[in-house]
């Protein structure tokens, strides 16, 4: 009798513990941590390659009779690079937001426009932010709408642009009023000052350039001492000029572990990430129209 008992008992545990780890394999199976980590460490990658390597910008800007009408940025870059480290990986199960830090050491590098620059074991940090949830993904989307508006506002600033005007009044009445501004432009040595949401959900990113040579839009080559332009572009989450219903609020903070870890980011209120720069004029521009 005292055998069966044991015996009963041990086969309880058994399935008991057989149903534990069934129920653990299938709360780590599903493969959404897993893209989203990975889709937070491609965007911080290209973040480092666009502070180090640079890119191109282009910018468009339209007032019809002094009613906005359009602002547009294209940027891109390509580069190859290796080294890159990811110094802290942050899952959010519950908003399903990942954060990244990538970091790199790094030597000689050519740029965007095939400048050889000396970092001399400089280290250059970033931080990408991902979701596999398209509903979450406002407050992302905002924020690198921001960054993108910080490169426009520094190449307008260090290089420069073009901007055309026509206005007509007849009999002391406007008529028409145009004004278009472009700028197309390389720039590449600029650092992540940091970021914030407000109340909103619009994004603020705060970006630095401190740069030697330049080549604005006058097509003159100049080169500067130790230079430092600060901007702060901003982003928003919806278009007031379209219906998009979709309205997320979320919150992030940074850790200090290689490993991925689950926890909350607070995206609204997530504090800034400063790079390392070199001590030299690292950064720079040059007009390409």
């Amino acid at each position: 009798m005292v055998k069966k008992m044991i015996a009963r008992r041990g086969l309880q545990l058994g399935l008991v513990t057989l149903a534990l780890l069934l129920g653990a394999q299938v709360a780590v199976a599903g493969n959404k941590k897993l893209m989203t980590v990975n889709a937070a460490k491609v965007a911080a990658e290209r973040a480092i390659v666009e502070s180090v390597i640079g890119l191109k910008i282009r910018s468009n800007e339209r007032v019809e009779d002094l009613v906005a009408q359009e602002v547009t940025v294209d940027a891109k870059t390509a580069a190859a690079i290796k080294g890159i480290e990811y110094a802290d990986a942050i899952y959010d199960p519950e908003k399903d937001i990942a954060q990244v830090v990538a970091t790199i050491k790094l030597g000689r590098v050519t740029n965007i426009i095939g400048r050889n620059i000396d970092f001399g074991g400089q280290t250059i940090q970033r931080v990408g932010f991902a979701t596999s949830t398209p509903e979450m993904a406002g407050p992302l989307r905002a924020l690198r709408a921001a960054e993108m508006d910080a490169y426009k506002q520094l190449a307008k600033t260090i290089i420069g642009f073009k901007i055309d005007s026509n206005t007509s009044v007849k009999d002391y009445i406007l008529e028409s009023d145009t004004i278009r501004a472009k700028m197309m432009a390389a720039i590449y040595g600029a650092e992540l000052v940091g970021y914030r949401w407000d109340e909103n959900g619009d994004a603020y990113v705060k970006m630095r350039l401190k740069f030697g040579f330049v080549q604005d839009v006058l097509n003159r080559r100049i080169q500067y001492d130790n230079e430092v332009v600060e901007v702060e572009g901003i982003g928003a989450q919806h278009n007031d000029f379209k219906q998009d219903p979709t309205t997320m609020g979320m919150e992030g903070t940074y850790g200090g572990r290689t490993e991925i870890r689950e926890g909350t980011i607070n995206v609204p209120v997530g504090p800034a990430t400063v790079p390392a720069m070199p001590p030299e004029p690292q950064g720079g521009g040059v007009n390409l129209r």
